[in-house]
């Protein structure tokens, strides 16, 4: 074990990717494999062999999965019972009765994880205070136990209103539950979420306890085999917010990690930003089966404090802090089909790894938009994952004719353009939902796509949007690894508290962020993992008085010691102005919920840079031309062929043109400048619209 190595693997739907910082050379080695969903480990490990190295080699094990969150999309989770407060048996199946679009008369409801017969109400009630206004009923508690012995329930969530006052009764129902059914798994609201919000806490315990015997067995089981293997580090997990937790703390704590690797891309991303000193950028991720995208906003990563996993018209809240990030379902195994009404569609449903993809050659009949990028000759069939894997032309052409092509009256080629088209226009979305959806001007941010498909399509979705500056980062198939790199242990300590800003305690609210600040400095402290430095980030939850939503601003203790009230105000009215478009000065505001982000510093790899050359790529990076179709040229044309390895700082290419890398290839549309920075970022203007 090298002091100070790190070892990082991120498991998407088609490819497991692994990165390893060696301290001693300062080098990052790099594995891709095919992820392997009958036991994710397997795909990991292969990773780390293709890297050369080996779990005994790390002192740290950093590890991002889409597990969590594709147990609960997919509805594979445990057997799940509620148990609520007395009288609001029902507020997980009524919830915020939110009608995005009021008249479209097909709307439906989100489906409750948990039926309705495993809904058990507890005799108890607090106040909104924390006092006891009817005591817990013991008895019927057991009673219920009996119930859910009688059930065969695998997981039992626990919401009992109030609980963010005083967690008591949640607490003694809890080891009651855990008492009577040892092999459960059972989660209480209050030690996920502290904030108010009955609806939304009890969601998000539920998702906790719906995913948590799949995610917790998930993660001991790559625990024993990593130590099997000669491990001794600490084991860690990303967390939705991009922070690293513990594994023991993943297991209990397992909804943290729903969006763990596309967090940890954006954390990536946003490393990238400081080394160019870049305030704004856009982080775009494509991978096998969806696409995602966040945001850098002066300097910082944006976060949110509540997602809705499966879209906010029927999907579920989660009341976490999180990365904020939009996803469709849309990558590079995404499914192309003629629906009954004759339209093409492009996903959701994925190939995945198993099969894959027609041209695969692992049983896939399917087109996919990974076929339509080889069709189209934007991939090289003996040059994919740098040769490991030959691609099939011929299965990937006679998938897209059969299958769109015939049903369309197009021919091959041109049905391959009308799925790239509607992906594009699809995965632009993404990139819309966490910008001018957010109160932003896209185009002037910067794109950064990374993902193994990220950069066969950024410059169309620049294009699409009208942004005019793209970056694609070294590596850009192992970018969520590499951001995992990057990543710091986080703690995130919330609590509701309802007060005027105009007749504020600010003594109180001050000792409420120490307090706050304090847990997660515990939490920092008992961790095995020994920081290099510790920052604390403090927030507010903010609304106008009468307002039923609210708005996080980021704060400075000394504001609450010098009673800045004016200067709070200020800042509240200009978050507000910026998400909104507009804000109110003479209104009166109040705060809702107090946040103190705790973050243990991490030693982090250097940014490595590469050797610096002329505008002229030098011969060794030219690799021939290829025939590729581009629908701004209405045809297919030779374009030239680049090895992004051999390729210098300093080096120009015009497009049409292809840089191609081991995990990845960089499309650069007609009209298009790429230039190879110091750090052998692709810095693309890119060309205008075509016609």
């Amino acid at each position: 074990m090298l002091k100070g190595s790190r070892l990082a693997a991120d498991i998407g739907g088609t490819f497991t990717d692994v990165a390893y910082f060696d301290p001693a050379t300062g080098a990052i080695t790099l594995g891709k494999s095919l992820s392997t969903p009958k036991n994710m480990v397997d795909g990991i490990s292969e990773g780390v062999h293709k890297a050369g190295t080996s779990y005994k080699n790390a002192e740290t094990f950093l590890h991002g999965s889409t597990v969590a969150i594709n147990t609960l999309l997919e509805r594979k989770g445990a057997k799940t019972a509620l148990l609520v407060t007395e009288g609001f048996r029902d507020i997980y199946e009524i919830g915020r009765i939110n009608r995005p679009d009021a008249y479209n008369l097909f709307f439906k409801k989100h489906v409750p994880l948990v039926e309705r017969r495993l809904r058990f109400e507890v005799p108890e009630r607090l106040t909104a205070e924390g006092t006891v206004h009817r005591a817990l009923d013991v008895n019927a508690v057991h009673a219920i136990c009996d119930e859910l012995i009688k059930e065969g329930v695998e997981a039992v969530a626990i919401l009992l209103l109030h609980c963010y006052a005083n967690p008591a009764h949640e607490l003694e129902v809890k080891k009651i539950v855990q008492g009577r059914l040892p092999k459960a798994f059972v989660t209480a609201s209050h030690e996920l979420s502290q904030e108010y919000r009955e609806f939304e806490r009890c969601s998000t315990a539920v998702a906790n306890a719906y995913v948590g015997p799949i995610v917790s067995n998930y993660i001991s089981g790559i625990d024993a085999r990593i130590k099997g293997e000669g491990f001794e580090g600490a084991f860690l997990l990303v967390q939705s917010t991009g922070g690293l937790y513990e594994s023991d703390q993943a297991q209990v704590q397992c909804v943290r990690m729903l969006e763990s690797g596309p967090a940890a891309g954006v954390i990536g991303a946003h490393a990238l930003c400081a080394e160019l000193n870049l305030p704004n950028a856009i982080a775009f991720d494509m991978g096998g089966t969806t696409a995602k995208a966040g945001v850098i906003h002066n300097h910082k990563v944006l976060t949110t404090n509540l997602a809705f996993v499966g879209g906010y018209q029927q999907g579920l809240p989660i009341q976490i802090p999180l990365v904020d990030v939009f996803e469709v379902g849309t990558g590079g195994g995404s499914i192309a089909d003629v629906d009954v009404g004759g339209s093409l569609r492009v996903g959701p449903h994925s190939a995945g790894a198993e099969p894959g993809p027609a041209c695969y050659g692992r049983g896939g009949s399917f087109p996919t938009v990974t076929d339509a990028n080889l069709l189209l000759g934007r991939l090289g069939a003996d040059r994919f994952l740098g040769g490991e894997m030959r691609l099939d032309v011929a299965a990937a052409e006679q998938a897209i004719a059969s299958k769109v092509g015939a049903p369309l009256g197009l021919d091959a080629t041109l049905a391959a353009e009308g799925i790239l088209r509607i992906a594009v226009t699809k995965m632009s979305y993404a990139v819309k939902g966490v910008s001018t959806e957010r109160g932003f001007d896209a185009a002037a941010f910067t794109l950064i796509a990374y993902g193994g498909a990220g950069p066969l399509h950024a410059s169309a979705i620049a294009r699409e949007i009208g942004i005019k500056d793209l970056i694609i980062p070294r590596a850009p198939g192992h970018f969520c690894a590499f951001g995992m790199l990057h990543s710091d242990l986080r703690y995130d300590s919330v609590r509701t508290t309802f007060r005027k800003l105009e007749d504020m305690d600010f003594g109180e609210i001050e000792k409420s962020f120490v307090e706050l600040a304090a847990a997660g400095q515990k939490a920092l402290k008992e961790s095995d993992v020994k920081p290099a430095s510790v920052h604390i980030g403090y927030s507010a939850d903010m609304r106008y008085v009468g307002q039923e939503h609210s708005v996080t601003v980021d704060l400075d203790l000394a504001q609450f010691t010098s009673r800045d009230s004016a200067g709070i105000k200020r800042q509240f009215d200009e978050v507000h102005q910026q998400r909104y478009g507009t804000c109110a000065p003479k209104e009166k505001v109040e705060i809702v919920t107090l946040r103190a982000a705790v973050t243990g510093v991490m030693p982090k790899p250097a940014m490595q840079r590469v050797e610096a050359g002329t505008a002229t790529p030098p011969e060794s990076a030219h690799r021939g031309e290829r025939e590729v179709y581009f629908s701004e040229l209405k045809g297919r044309t030779s374009a030239r062929v680049y090895d992004r390895e051999k390729l210098l700082a300093g080096n120009q290419i015009t497009g049409p043109a292809l840089v191609e890398e081991h995990a990845s290839t960089t499309v650069l549309l007609p009209g298009d400048v790429l230039e190879v920075d110091s750090f052998g970022s692709l810095r693309i203007k890119i060309g205008e619209m075509s016609a």
